[in-house]
Order: structure tokens, then sequence, then C-alpha cells
């Protein structure tokens, strides 16, 4: 398998927890972390395999460090590469944009060309609507640290499985 950049803020705190996990989960050799606050063009260009980590804010928005980098990333080529996306929500107390972020960075990155993996089942999850949705499944894995913790693991597991023939 080709060496996979992971992108994520070093700062949030559940979402860099989760991105330890996939680190650990695909075998610290495999990857190569990026803080999501001082990435650049160059950092997503040495990738042919790429994770994104994003928690949805408030009513369905972006971090700041995402939102800042859309303009750049809006004028990438990703053509050839292959993009999963792992998010962070809440799918009772914001329950009409579970993880808005997912979708927002999938539809971005599949307009630069990029192949979207990673898409996971919606099964088991209690919401009104998501932007990650795409038919009967998430376009990237969604996890909720508030209502469902204890189910994040084995997602993350089985997530990081799936990846491995994915990105060959």
């Amino acid at each position: 398998m080709k060496k996979i950049g992971i992108f994520y803020s070093f700062k949030t705190n559940k979402t860099a927890k989760m991105g330890e996990k996939v680190i650990e989960a695909f075998g610290k050799e495999n990857i190569e972390a990026f803080n999501a606050e001082d990435v650049n063009e160059d950092d997503f260009s040495k990738y042919d395999n790429i994770i994104i980590g994003v928690p949805t804010w408030f009513d369905g928005e972006l971090p700041n460090h995402w939102d800042e980098f859309v303009p750049a990333l809006e004028d990438m080529d990703l053509s050839g590469k292959k993009v999963a996306i792992f998010g962070l929500g809440d799918q009772k107390g914001y329950p009409e944009n579970f993880n808005d972020g997912v979708g927002i960075f999938a539809n971005l990155f599949e307009r630069v060309g990029a192949k979207v993996v990673g898409f996971t089942s919606r099964e088991g999850y209690t919401y009104e609507h998501s932007a990650a949705e795409r038919g009967d499944q998430f376009c990237g894995l969604c996890l909720d640290q508030e209502n469902q913790a204890r189910l994040t693991s084995q997602r993350i597991s089985d997530w990081v499985e799936q990846l491995k023939k994915e990105f060959n």
C-alpha cells in the first residue's frame, strides 16, 4: 500500500484523538500526520491516498482552520487521488446537520478530481438530516463521541480495514 497522508487539527481534542486511533489502526509506518491548521497545497500533492478528519461545528459549518483552506483546495487538481473522510458530530444535539462537514468535504474533493472512498452504513444512527448522506450510506466515517462513544473503536477498526482494500 502507498503511504497515506492524514490531515486533521491536532488542537481539536476529539478529532485529534480519532485521528490518532486511525493512525494506530493503519500502523504508524504507513501514514504521515499533518496538522490541518498548518497544511498547505504541497502537503496534499505528496500522497495518492489522503484521509481528512473534520468535525462539524455549530449549524453544519466547517471549523475555521478548514474553512480558511477551502479556497486553496478549490484551486487544486487532485485527479487520481483517493480521499477518505472521517468526521465528528452530535446526532442528538444537532440532528438537522449531523456530520455535515463530511459531506461538504466529499463534494469539494470530488469537484477537484479526487475519488471519495470509505463510504459507511447509516444504520445505527438517529438524526434528521446530514450532508454526508449518499443514498443509504455516509460518504465517510461519521462518529458521534457525544452519544455513541462505545461504538467508535469498532467503527474505526472496520473503516480502516475497508480503506486498506480501497486504497490499493
